[in-house]
């Protein structure tokens, strides 16, 4: 289970959610009609079951624009959209907008020709190699998506071959080249560097929020973050809540969106309501087993205001029982509460406590932490470093478990 904020995120590890979110300007759909075509096409033919097809389409065709299966199939797949989304009045749904599609720049111009095209970046580093010319799927991957850019000789030879092999004018791609970067590796400034250094590249939250991930936390900062978590009768996730402190680093900032993340497929969201703010979108992307909230503060903030935002959501029952529940941060908080309750019927053995230097990293400074007379346990950290802080618990023989990863 995990749950991700503009500081942190949550990573169970056997049902799990996760949340995070994210401030800065919207792509608009209009610009990523392409995409949408495609997955359209897709769903249109093989819904129900496209949503993972769709998201293949946008992948391979715009890389960025990964949203846009929402907005997809929310028109077409209506079953593979089903999130119950209420607050105590009507709420508008609105689908993730894509992203631009770019294609005055070199990896929009890149993509847009493979497209144009239909050309594989496997056949493409085939066609390159029978001239000659080795560059391997993964640099053509990275040149399409904006990670690094042609720049060494060899690669301009590419570049100019890459123009033949796509139909296009002479120069129509290495004209779109910007000036050199420097060498060597350099974290992407701002939210999405610190982001990228605890998820690494290509997680789930940056697939879910598409071109969105690169304005990540960019307007706000949590400064305290409480996690409920409830465990049902079987072991299973039943449902989460979050309340989040944050403060806006810039004059303007309104709203923000947060990723929640499940393991199990079984596990969906069922139910969700926001206490403080207003749920302006609820998407649950079925291929990412992944749940994008967008809630507006009801104001614009001045700099350095403060405002709360809390939400619940309800989980559907999931097959395997959840083992941890985790919350990265990607910078200091000031305070964090973590409490986990348990089922009456369905308690721990064990519970402990721990850090991870980022996801997927070993974890440190384990700790047993004890189980109350409510049946929950906590963990209250303050000045939380950035990282990942979990509650993990074993249920010995009583309960069936599987020790799969909850988040």
């Amino acid at each position: 289970m995990s749950s991700d904020t503009d500081t942190d995120v949550t990573l169970p590890e056997a049902t799990g959610i996760g949340a995070s979110d994210s401030t800065g300007p919207d792509p608009t759909a209009a610009q990523a009609t392409e995409a949408h075509a495609a997955a359209a096409q897709v769903i249109e033919a093989q819904a129900p079951d496209a949503y993972a097809t769709a998201a293949q389409v946008i992948e391979a065709q715009a890389p960025d624009a990964y949203a846009t299966a929402a907005q997809v199939i929310e028109a077409q797949a209506p079953e593979a959209h089903a999130t119950a989304a209420r607050t105590g009045e009507a709420i508008t749904t609105s689908a993730l907008h894509a992203a631009a599609t770019g294609a005055d720049t070199f990896p929009g111009a890149l993509r847009e020709a493979l497209n144009r095209r239909g050309l594989s970046l496997e056949r493409v580093s085939e066609r390159l190699r029978m001239r000659g010319i080795t560059i391997s799927q993964a640099t053509l991957s990275s040149w399409q998506r904006g990670r690094s850019q042609p720049e060494r000789a060899r690669s301009l030879r590419a570049v100019e071959v890459l123009e033949e092999i796509l139909e296009l004018p002479a120069g129509a791609l290495r004209s779109l080249l910007g000036p050199r970067r420097p060498r060597g590796r350099i974290t992407p400034p701002g939210a999405e560097g610190a982001a990228l250094q605890i998820l690494g590249e290509d997680s789930v939250v940056e697939k879910a929020l598409g071109a969105r991930f690169r304005h990540f936390n960019q307007e706000t900062s949590s400064l305290m973050v409480h996690d409920i978590v409830r465990m049902g009768e079987s072991g299973t996730l039943s449902a989460i809540s979050t309340t989040n402190v944050l403060r806006a680093s810039r004059a303007g900032a309104d709203r923000a969106i947060f990723v929640l993340s499940f393991d199990d497929e079984a596990a969906e969201p069922v139910d969700i309501r926001v206490s403080c703010g207003r749920l302006a979108e609820a998407t649950y992307l079925k291929g990412l087993k992944s749940l994008v909230l967008e809630i507006h503060f009801g104001r614009e903030l001045a700099k350095l205001d403060t405002t709360v935002v809390s939400y619940a959501v309800e989980v559907s029952p999931s097959e395997t029982p959840a083992t941890h529940y985790e919350r990265w941060s990607r910078t200091n908080l000031h305070e964090y509460l973590q409490q986990v309750f348990f089922h009456p019927g369905a308690l721990p053995s064990d519970c402990h406590r721990y850090v991870r230097e980022k996801v997927g990293a070993p974890p440190r400074a384990r700790r047993r932490i004890p189980l109350s007379e409510s049946h929950d346990v906590h963990v209250l950290t303050s000045r939380c470093k950035p990282g990942v802080h979990g509650v993990a618990w074993d249920y010995g023989t009583g309960t069936r478990g599987t020790g799969d990863r909850p988040g």
